[in-house]
Order: structure tokens, then sequence, then C-alpha cells
């Protein structure tokens, strides 16, 4: 296997997903409303997909969906938003993240090589056009690091100094401090 196989992809994703949820719980209920601009996603929002938007790759990936078209996109999508409006409080979007977290993390800790390996199929005008399913799994982390790092600048907009820069000005400073 390219890479470094499905335990650590579920790791990694656990990191990934742990940042995640800290962001959610720093974040004042009263803040997940907040938008940077009309058209964008709330905090709320985000979060909100975050906790629901990958879980359809368990399915896909457990019935080793060769090919992807546009009708299931088109079904997913519906699920998708209905799952992501019910999650109406903080309480229950860090619920959502934190237990569709561990399962996603469960689920990659078993997808085997050969799995990771095949590959699937789009249509057009989709490009690329296929991709193996490794690619995709790795594309939730991507995905979601892609909208964590939109949080942490919501986060700023809000007054707030994301944990992770927290963190990294602390060391700094012990860093400065032991000179």
């Amino acid at each position: 296997m390219t890479y470094y196989g499905s335990k650590n992809l579920a790791d990694s994703f656990r990191t990934v997903r742990k940042n995640t949820v800290a962001i959610a719980e720093e974040v004042p209920e009263d803040k997940y409303s907040y938008r940077a601009t009309p058209d964008v996603m709330s905090i709320g929002d985000i979060l909100g997909h975050l906790a629901i938007a990958p879980m359809w790759h368990i399915d896909a990936h457990t019935h080793k969906i060769a090919r992807f078209e546009f009708a299931m996109f088109a079904e997913g999508l519906q699920k998708m938003q209905a799952a992501q409006a019910a999650l109406k409080t903080k309480a229950e979007i860090v619920r959502a993240l934190t237990e569709n977290g561990e399962r996603l993390a469960t689920f990659l800790e078993g997808v085997d090589d050969d799995t990771l390996a095949e590959i699937v199929s789009f249509p057009p005008p989709v490009q690329p056009s296929s991709k193996s399913r490794f690619e995709m799994l790795l594309g939730i982390k991507e995905h979601e690091m892609h909208h964590r790092g939109q949080l942490m600048l919501l986060q700023r907009l809000i007054g707030q100094v994301p944990h992770l820069t927290r963190r990294r000005q602390e060391m700094q400073a012990a860093t400065s401090a032991n000179r």
C-alpha cells in the first residue's frame, strides 16, 4: 500500500476531528449562527456539515460501489441535508461530531489495503474520471481541514484565538524563555 495504511489513516482522521471538536466546544452557542457574509455557511452550519457529510463514505465503500452516479449524490445530498437540519443545538452538533467521527475512524481502521487500492469511476464531466478508494477516503480529512481553516478564521472574527494558535504561541514563548 502506498501511504501508511488504514490504521494510520484512521489515527490521522481522529487527530483532525479532535481539533474540530475543540473548536466546536470553544465557540459559544450564541456564535454558532455567525456568518462572515450573508451568503456563506455559519459556524454551526460548517460544524454540522462536518458532522454529517463524510458519513456516506461508510456505505459507499462497504458496499464497494465501483461507479458513482449523479443520482446517488443527489439522494445522498437530500439525506445529508435532513440529518444536518436535525442538529439544532451546540450539544447536538458536538455529539454528532464526536460520535460520527469515531464511527468513521473505526470504519477507516477496518479497510484493507486491497480495498484502498480499488479504483472507482465517476460520470462525465467529473474530472478526474476515476480515483482510488484510498484517495476518496483521504479526501474526507482534506475536506475537514479545509473547513477547519474557515472555522479558525471565523473564530478570529468573533474575537477568539484558535486553540492550535494558542498552543503554538505557548510553545514559542517557552522556547524564547529558555534561551
